[in-house]
């Protein structure tokens, strides 16, 4: 019988090994010693989460039940008054229709221009990376610079856009000042602020429609807007349901710009929900109520994106 023997220097050191060790198993890594591990490299992002994030939910849900001093620190249970007191005030209602009325003002003007340019932009035409860029801009621009911006865009006696509808013959318009034109101003800001996030996620739903769906449409002599209609309409449901959800609850968070234009005013008319909150949390220092108006807002967000998910569920995926 011939024994063998490694033959190449790796060999020989595996055996080597085999032979100081003997049948001697790995280590084997128990599921405790894992959990730490991750609790461990998780720990900064979970302190920041629980801080910033879990704790101020939680504690704003137990004020709203209650009465706070924040500065005593005295605490007094109320039960659901807060909510009450809010359901019976006129104010908040009318801050409520200022809300839908900026968020159903924006989000069809928004999604129809982004999908418009993005259609465009998605044919072969010249400098079309320079304008997508150009109309993303505004979307890294930060809020409350644009809206001083704005400001002076809209300002009555020199502002830009005055000037621009004076050379038709337009009366100058006090933009910020009257009750309805500054809706008017803060929509068309809005849309303006939010178009370019829109429009390049309509672009990336665009790209991934195949092109065989519309050869096969020229084939069957289908007219540039058939193939539009029932072709990328339908294929782009996914990304335009998810413009739509993420569009709404974008509009009825929006304070910002609102704080900034308009404070609220003229006489009300532009006061939004979550300036109503900041008003009665950070101005009249009424915890309790300003937390009872933010679950409010969660809850109102909630339904209506229920509501979304439920109708378009079945709507989705329909096409192919």
């Amino acid at each position: 019988m011939i024994a063998t023997t490694p033959g190449t220097q790796e060999e020989k050191l595996i055996a080597a090994s085999i032979l100081k060790n003997g049948k001697k198993k790995p280590p084997v890594r128990t599921k405790k010693g894992d959990l730490l591990s991750a609790l461990l490299f998780l720990s900064p992002t979970l302190v920041i989460f629980t801080t910033f994030i879990l704790f101020p939910v939680i504690f704003s849900f137990y004020l709203s039940f209650h009465e706070w001093n924040m500065f005593s620190g005295k605490t007094t249970f109320i039960g659901i008054d807060n909510y009450v007191r809010m359901f019976q005030n006129e104010e908040f209602w009318s801050v409520f229709k200022n809300t839908a009325i900026y968020t159903f003002g924006t989000i069809p003007l928004n999604m129809g221009f982004s999908l418009l340019v993005a259609y465009i932009l998605h044919k072969k035409i010249i400098g079309k990376k320079l304008l997508r860029t150009a109309f993303f801009a505004p979307v890294v621009i930060s809020p409350v610079a644009a809206a001083v911006i704005w400001r002076w865009l809209y300002d009555p006696n020199f502002g830009l856009i005055n000037y621009s509808i004076g050379i038709f013959g337009i009366d100058p318009i006090n933009w910020l000042n009257d009750p309805t034109a500054a809706m008017a101003a803060l929509i068309i800001m809005g849309v303006w602020k939010t178009f370019g996030i829109n429009m390049v996620l309509f672009s990336a739903g665009l790209q991934a429609i195949p092109d065989h769906y519309y050869e096969a449409a020229e084939i069957d002599g289908a007219s540039a807007w058939s193939k539009f209609w029932n072709i990328t309409i339908p294929l782009l449901a996914p990304t335009t349901f998810f413009i739509m959800v993420m569009s709404i609850i974008s509009s009825f968070q929006v304070f910002d710009i609102v704080y900034v234009l308009t404070s609220g005013g003229p006489l009300g008319a532009t006061k939004v929900l979550v300036f109503y909150v900041y008003e009665h949390a950070f101005q009249f220092f009424n915890m309790g109520y300003a937390s009872a108006a933010a679950y409010v807002l969660f809850a109102i967000l909630f339904i209506l994106t229920l509501i979304q998910v439920k109708y378009m569920k079945n709507k989705v995926y329909t096409f192919g």
